[in-house]
């Protein structure tokens, strides 16, 4: 168990929370949210002890281990994949250490001995024997493969790397497991096999996440920052949205209720309060009237972009023609004979393990790289907007401020026009002054959506648009482009945001590829043979 007494921080001036008293029970899995720069990631390092609060104190059953998810895919760059999970468990790894360093002894003694047999049992209590096999089952279940097993770190691409860091954390069940967004960069069948092992675990479990069906599926409470305070709820994320969602509108009915009444009450008074015969009665409801308590909305963090895309125009019949792409990077073909037409309305989702290709297909189609062999078409009344998975060419280096940067984008020429769209995507003031170059990723986001909206366009290329962005903003954009007349192509890790959007599942995996008018659940639910 890990339990908080009057946390309070403040950071930079600005107070985030304050007299947190909280509980985080084994069995349980709490989802942190909040706005971003609520304080959920530093909530998180008050918990590991990697800060300290301004006041307050944390408590944890003495004995149990707790794991925390790393964000340093550098970290263990000297280390081979096997090792740096075991690693997830400093006091096995410290034993195994010991051991393996008094083995290798030339004049092992007899207290050397005494040492070694206390170590192999302390080794077997913890399961040192199954330790490794324990951690290949664990990076099995994540995707990462036998031929990754004993590679070293370094030579690991970061989508092989995060898994490996949450397999670390993951190893030995700790009694606590703290994770700040596990499911970054996962494939489907990665977050599938996190969500079970999750629900199976029986320990004290702490994620921040931004996947609200991952959060539905794996939270037994919530952990909500917001006006300047922690609460917990127990429930999912769907059950504390729909909770609060009715607290407020409750509150705002009994104002309401309360702001009629004192009008009725304030009209009587004034009109008889002269009146001997009804003064009594005025009197009264003077009295009624000092009672009545109008309450405080609290205003809350969270702040709504708004994401609309309106076409110039439609797009005719021929849409989208694709026939036999194919494309080898390095030495590897990541598409094979590709070949698809898009019609009009189609919302189609490009799903399967292999982010490569999916990248790759979206490249091609936007005239970036050249495919190997196939040709693609675009029908002549389309025009696309299209959201690369990576954006930094677009900002990196750029001295612009974000008027000038949206101004280069776009046909707007008023500073006026151009502060009205940036205040919709949430930059007011000086913010749209700032220098593109710093913009967080998240704020990076925004920028290439209102630069999209602002295209016109009748066809929307997305590559893992919701990296980086808060709930907040994900429903909003999933909202937007749920109301979007036209046609959307795009890949998402986000499985609600997949589910309530496309209509199609395309999979252009080589030896995998699949391509059928169905939702996402209905083909989650055809891989597993239901």
């Amino acid at each position: 168990m890990i339990s908080t007494s009057n946390i309070s921080l403040q950071y930079g001036g600005r107070e985030l929370f304050k007299g947190a008293d909280l509980k985080f029970t084994n069995g349980n899995c709490y989802g942190l949210i909040g706005a971003n720069g609520a304080g959920k990631s530093t909530f998180l390092k008050i918990l590991s002890g990697e800060i300290e609060p301004n006041k307050g104190e944390v408590f944890i059953t003495p004995g149990e281990r707790m794991s925390v998810l790393r964000q340093d895919h550098f970290a263990f760059d000297e280390y081979d994949v096997i090792r740096t999970v075991l690693m997830g468990n400093p006091k096995l790894c410290e034993i195994m250490d010991e051991k393996e360093a008094l083995y290798m002894k030339e004049d092992f003694s007899e207290e050397d001995g005494i040492r070694v047999s206390e170590l192999e049992e302390e080794f077997a209590e913890m399961g040192g024997w199954s330790a490794e096999s324990d951690a290949e089952i664990l990076l099995n279940g994540l995707g990462v493969t036998n031929e990754f097993h004993y590679s070293m770190m370094s030579e690991l691409d970061n989508e092989v790397k995060v898994k490996v860091l949450l397999a670390q954390a993951l190893f030995g069940n700790p009694d606590i497991l703290l994770m700040d967004e596990p499911t970054n960069h996962l494939d489907i069948d990665a977050i599938a096999w996190l969500e079970e092992f999750l629900i199976e675990l029986d320990s004290t479990v702490i994620v921040v996440s931004h996947d609200r069906h991952f959060l539905n599926k794996v939270c037994t409470h919530i952990v909500d920052i917001d006006f300047g305070k922690i609460a917990m709820y127990v429930g999912n994320y769907d059950f504390w949205y729909d909770y609060t969602q009715i607290a407020q509108r409750q509150l705002r009915e009994q104002n309401k209720k309360a702001e009629q009444k004192m009008k009725e009450l304030q009209e009587f008074i004034a009109r008889f309060s002269a009146n001997a015969s009804k003064s009594k009665q005025a009197t009264s409801r003077k009295k009624l009237l000092d009672n009545l308590v109008i309450e405080d909305m609290p205003v809350s963090s969270r702040r709504f972009p708004f994401v609309s895309f309106k076409p110039d125009r439609e797009v005719g019949n021929e849409l989208l023609t694709v026939t036999g792409l194919s494309k080898t990077i390095g030495d590897r073909k990541v598409l094979d004979n590709v070949s698809f037409t898009i019609k009009p309305d189609d919302k189609v989702a490009f799903v399967g393990t292999d982010s490569l290709a999916k990248t790759t297909l979206f490249q091609i189609l936007m005239g970036e790289i050249e495919p190997d062999e196939g040709t693609f078409k675009w029908g002549v009344t389309t025009s696309q907007a299209y959201f690369p998975s990576d954006n930094s060419a677009f900002f990196d280096g750029c001295e612009d401020s974000l008027i000038d940067w949206l101004r280069r984008y776009s046909d707007l020429i008023f500073e006026t026009d151009v502060r009205g769209w940036l205040g919709r995507m949430m930059f007011s003031g000086e913010e749209a002054t700032k220098q593109a170059k710093v913009l967080s990723g998240g704020e990076r986001v925004r920028c290439m959506l209102c630069k999209m909206m602002l295209s016109g366009a009748n066809v929307l290329i997305f590559d893992e648009p919701t990296n980086h962005l808060d709930l907040e903003s994900i429903a909003s954009l999933n909202e937007g482009i749920i109301k979007f007349p036209e046609t959307v192509l795009f890949t998402s890790h986000d499985h609600q945001f997949v589910e309530t959007i496309a209509n199609r599942i395309i999979d252009v995996t080589p030896g995998s590829f699949y391509d059928k008018e169905i939702t996402y659940d209905e083909y989650l639910n055809e891989l597993k043979g239901e």
